[in-house]
């Protein structure tokens, strides 16, 4: 989808990018019912952590700035390391 929309949109100046995080340290995984999903996962990580949220809204406000006005049809993983 982000390619397809990148390929639709991208003369008209708009730019399509994804993020994708994963293994990032929210009250979701409780909401799902896996509350120790990070920590138990962490050994898999190469970062041995898990994200944060102020980490993935860093990537994204990166793609939204100036800096990455070259950037589209790319993908951000926000995963540490893997």
């Amino acid at each position: 989808m982000t390619i397809g929309l990148t390929q639709e949109l991208v003369q008209e100046g708009i730019r399509v990018n994804g993020v994708r995080p994963s293994f990032i340290d929210t009250e979701m995984h409780a909401d799902g019912g896996e509350p120790g999903r990070i920590q138990r996962l962490m050994p898999a990580i190469p970062r041995r952590r898990g994200g944060t949220s102020e980490e993935v809204t860093n990537a994204i406000y990166w793609l939204i700035s100036e800096q990455a006005s070259y950037t589209t049809g790319s993908f951000i993983e926000v995963a540490g390391g893997r």
